[in-house]
């Protein structure tokens, strides 16, 4: 296609625009709200992945030792949990340790735990890594068949509650988006219908001179391609100035001593490229539907 053939079928898409203007202003503010829609909930997905991801890489199991164990047998035990199936590592965790670790993680409650030091309730452990988080559970039920174990804990109900969550808002946001896109793609195409009713005698003049079907139907093509296009400058611009003051003021707060939430570089970018792909697909889709449907060359 020739420069100056595309730069009119450009112009022809604009003045489209002008020619609907009401219709033209809903189809944005459709594929607008649709937009912003999906860049916030793709915002809070990627942050909950980064937040498991995070928790999956903490997720250990405890394996307390039973009282009066000699050093053979907690030697033994240590060597038949290194042969476990799914087992990256096992570390030994005295239980002094273990009560600096409890105490460590109660923060400004820990002073009330200060006086177990004296005589410390807690168990010699190993603390047994998977070798990939999904095995966790495998590795707990095989660990316990073994001798000499007490107990066995681990962060289970914490890591499926969380996938729980996800799940869920994976769902709502898959529902809200597809409807979003059906009625942004509906309207797209009542936009371009109109278009098409006003210049059909235009039309059928072009086709008696000798235009082809093409070159007849690329201003539709390029009319819902701005549409789509259009309807993505206010989300990003929202979604990004919105994320970056959020970051910004709020990030330790919404931090937690094992996950933060992801810097706003390169995730705005990757969101906003996202955003616009999506746009410019559900606009040339709503012209595509409509051009089929309604321009009879």
């Amino acid at each position: 296609m020739k420069g100056r053939t595309l730069a009119r079928h450009g112009k022809e898409g604009l003045k489209n625009l002008g020619r609907n203007s009401w219709m033209s202003f809903a189809s944005i503010s459709a594929v607008t709200i649709m937009l912003f829609v999906v860049g916030v909930f793709l915002l809070l997905i990627v942050n909950m992945n980064s937040f498991i991801s995070s928790v999956e890489e903490d997720v250990e199991v405890q394996v307390y030792i039973e009282l009066g164990t000699s050093d053979q047998e907690q030697a033994e035990l240590e060597q038949q949990l290194k042969n476990l199936d799914h087992v990256e590592s096992v570390t030994y965790l005295s239980k002094d340790e273990g009560l600096d670790r409890l105490i460590d993680s109660l923060g400004q409650d820990s002073e009330a735990f200060e006086s177990l030091r004296d005589e410390n309730p807690l168990n010699d452990a190993f603390i047994v890594q998977a070798s990939e988080p999904q095995q966790t559970e495998a590795v707990a039920e095989a660990a316990s068949g073994l001798s000499y174990i007490d107990s066995i804990d681990y962060g289970e109900q914490v890591v499926e509650q969380l996938f729980n969550v996800t799940k869920i808002l994976r769902i709502i946001g898959l529902v809200l988006v597809a409807g979003l896109m059906f009625t942004a793609m509906f309207l797209i195409s009542n936009t371009i219908k109109l278009t098409i009713v006003a210049r059909q005698q235009e039309i059928q003049i072009m086709k008696l001179v000798g235009a082809t079907n093409s070159f007849i139907r690329w201003p539709f093509f390029v009319e819902g391609l701005l549409l789509g296009v259009f309807g993505a400058v206010i989300p990003i611009a929202a979604i990004t100035g919105g994320y970056h003051y959020l970051y910004t003021n709020y990030a330790d707060k919404l931090s937690i001593d094992f996950a933060e939430i992801l810097p706003v570089y390169p995730l705005t970018l990757q969101i906003s490229a996202v955003l616009i792909g999506i746009g410019v697909l559900v606009g040339i889709w709503g012209s595509i539907t409509s051009v089929r449907k309604f321009l009879k060359v």
